[in-house]
């Protein structure tokens, strides 16, 4: 079995989704949204990191798929973005995790079938790909989405591994 820790990072709120994979099945363990309050954008940072790692601590996942920042209009929410991740990412990182970075057309792509799906299809494939009662928030759905397709394509990279020999991180 592996844990899988799901990140949909945001300057406002942050969401997270953890889910265990064991082989092509993936179950549903939590999510949720950290939410982070109006303010200097450094504390705002250390919320991300602090709740990210408080999350790995009691949840112990073994890997993290994150969402890559989207291109933006806005150089400074794109900015602010991207800080979000880095603080998630250095979460992972410090506690041992392997990372992988998705896009969120990726993300769709792996969950809905279409990389140009919008949020509520996200929400209505999370139901029924994880068998939930209701829909999650749109941040805790978007990150259980990142960590489905982690599973998907870790999985997928196990079987090329393990029909070419090749080690992770090694193939040229």
């Amino acid at each position: 079995m592996t844990r899988i820790i799901g990140i949909d990072p945001g300057s406002r709120r942050t969401g997270y989704g953890i889910v265990d994979a064991v082989g092509g099945k993936v179950s549903y363990v939590t999510s949720g949204i950290i939410r982070l309050p109006e303010g200097a954008l450094a504390e705002r940072l250390k919320i991300i990191f602090d709740g990210v790692s408080q999350l790995i601590e009691q949840y112990n996942p073994q890997e993290m798929g994150v969402e890559e920042v989207f291109l933006s209009h806005n150089a400074s929410s794109a900015l602010k973005l991207g800080q979000a991740r880095g603080a998630a990412i250095v979460a992972g990182a410090n506690a041992g995790l392997s990372v992988g970075e998705y896009s969120a057309r990726s993300v769709k792509l792996a969950v809905v079938g279409t990389g140009a799906a919008n949020k509520s299809q996200v929400q209505m494939m999370i139901v029924q790909l994880l068998k939930l009662s209701r829909a999650p928030a749109e941040d805790a759905a978007d990150a259980l989405a990142v960590a489905l397709c982690h599973a998907q394509t870790s999985r997928a990279l196990a079987a090329v591994e393990g029909a070419t020999g090749y080690a992770r991180g090694r193939h040229k």
